[in-house]
């Protein structure tokens, strides 16, 4: 077989990352339809990404959010989104690039990908996409995260790893 000269895996794996942001920019837009709600992995060091500092303590290589209760102001453009969420009580806003989400899903439907950029030995195979989603309901977490912009609707939300679901 030749090499892949067109960088097909790398094109995949771009056209893949326009789903979280097709996604956000109709929540932004409309809310959560349903009972569909967003997990959103990322790499907390990677560039453009901005965090409270204990937040970035806490989770210095990958944080999971959950958009689905309670978030505040989500803005989505070309190349990141940002939102605020709760903490501990408090209301924090972070920012992160699409290009550092390392997996996306929504366990109501289910639909969940996972990202990595392609190398040498992986640009043979098919990119990771339609990944297994966590299941429906979420693990206990200790803090919470997300309001949303309809008046009336206050529930918690949670933050997870989904460590535990990912392919070994």
């Amino acid at each position: 077989m030749g090499a892949d000269l067109m960088d097909y895996a790398h094109m995949a794996l771009e056209a893949l990352r326009r789903v979280p942001k097709m996604a956000l920019e109709r929540v932004a837009e409309d809310g959560l339809p349903g009972n569909h709600h967003l997990y959103i992995s990322f790499l907390t060091h990677a560039d453009g990404v901005d965090l409270p500092a204990f937040l970035r303590q806490r989770y210095p290589d990958e944080m999971t959010i959950v958009l689905q209760h309670q978030y505040w102001g989500l803005e989505v453009t070309e190349d990141r989104f940002a939102v605020t969420l709760a903490f501990n009580g408090r209301q924090e806003r972070m920012v992160v690039p699409f290009a550092a989400v390392t997996a996306f899903s929504d366990p109501s439907v289910p639909f969940g990908l996972q990202f990595r950029e392609p190398t040498e030995e992986t640009a043979a195979e098919t990119p990771e996409g339609a990944a297994e989603p966590p299941p429906s309901k979420a693990p206990e977490a200790s803090e919470t995260a997300a309001p949303d912009n309809r008046p009336g609707d206050r529930k918690t939300g949670e933050v997870v790893a989904l460590d535990q679901f990912r392919k070994k």
